[in-house]
């Protein structure tokens, strides 16, 4: 497993306040509820909150990493619950810790959101060696949440030794779950090879691993589709040399074909970390990652100029109507910024 160590020093402030140090120690100790806690500071939108969960995170940083990452994904109806509770389960009889990172979609209208993940994972939301975090996508891009990586590291800090996000669905920006995890997992249906003219090319491309679910339904189909996948995949550039993407026929529901998925993700880790693929994918997410935070930081600063604030319905108006270009109206509502 990768080791991530923070390569700059934290200063004095960074270091969370007292009224935050039982969270720290908490979720060091691998305690499900300071964890919860500390997930619904990471999430929350207030300032001060903001701030406090800053700190808490660069505290953990040093005991983050070591999990294994996994990002699941696939068509509405293609089983992700039901695979991901299968695996979960699986693993924990390996003696292995597993964090979920459930991503439900948000209603553009009211925001709100199903958050029915615990509900179709029963069993393995009562395992006490399982946390499930059910969190609402909020209309963000990539069919995860806005806080999921940082998240993602609290569990790790947590000791969960498995950490599976599963994204709203197979969609155009899907790149956000593929950029933030190890490996990326597309599931599929039996029938998906009499429908390969549906599946967005840069989904397929993005997939290191694709699984074609619920295979007991109608194993022919679902060799047939196999085939046809693995054809498709030929057609495709390669996204690492040194990986073949594999295409699995498994039944969640009858839990046939779940260790032999595990251990194609242990051959994937293995064969990745000997090429130095593995790191290098870690250190090119987490800059990406910076970059993203840095986007989403000036956006942020430049709508709550006072000026822009005051000026951008009247701009936005006159693009609208013709009487100013998008590129000057934007050109001088940045000018604003050097005021």
């Amino acid at each position: 497993m990768l080791n991530r160590q923070p390569d700059i020093g934290h200063a004095a402030h960074d270091a969370p306040p007292p009224a935050d140090q039982s969270l720290l120690e908490g979720v060091l100790a691998r305690q499900l509820r300071p964890l919860a806690k500390a997930i619904t500071l990471v999430e929350s939108q207030r300032e001060d909150h903001r701030g406090r969960a800053r700190s808490l995170l660069e505290a953990l940083l040093p005991r983050t990493g070591a999990a294994m990452r996994i990002g699941i994904s696939g068509v509405p109806g293609v089983g992700k619950s039901t695979f991901i509770e299968a695996f979960g389960l699986y693993l924990i009889e390996q003696g292995l810790r597993v964090a979920v990172l459930a991503v439900d979609p948000s209603s553009s209208l009211s925001g709100g959101s199903i958050l029915g993940d615990k509900t179709r994972m029963e069993l393995l939301s009562r395992n006490p060696a399982a946390f499930i975090r059910p969190s609402p996508s909020s209309c963000s891009l990539g069919g995860v949440a806005e806080k999921t990586r940082e998240v993602m590291l609290l569990c790790e800090a947590a000791g969960f030794d498995v950490i599976v996000v599963e994204t709203v669905g197979v969609g155009q920006s899907e790149t956000a779950v593929a950029g933030m995890t190890d490996i990326f997992c597309l599931l599929q249906l039996p029938n998906a090879g009499d429908d390969l003219q549906a599946i967005k090319k840069g989904v397929m491309e993005l997939a290191d691993l694709i699984v074609i679910n619920k295979a007991d339904i109608d194993p022919i189909a679902a060799q047939t589709a196999r085939s046809q996948i693995k054809t498709a995949l030929h057609m495709l550039r390669p996204a690492s040399a040194n990986w073949k993407v594999p295409v699995l026929a498994l039944s969640a529901l009858k839990k046939d074909g779940i260790a032999e998925f595990w251990d194609t993700l242990q051959r994937y880790r293995t064969t990745m970390t000997a090429s130095g693929e593995f790191a290098a994918r870690r250190k090119h997410q987490a800059a990406a990652w910076m970059w993203e935070l840095i986007d989403a930081s000036l956006r942020h600063r430049f709508r709550e100029h006072p000026q822009v604030r005051a000026r951008l319905p009247e701009f936005v108006a006159a693009v609208e109507d013709g009487r100013a270009s998008p590129s000057a109206a934007a050109r001088e509502l940045l000018g604003f910024l050097n005021g």
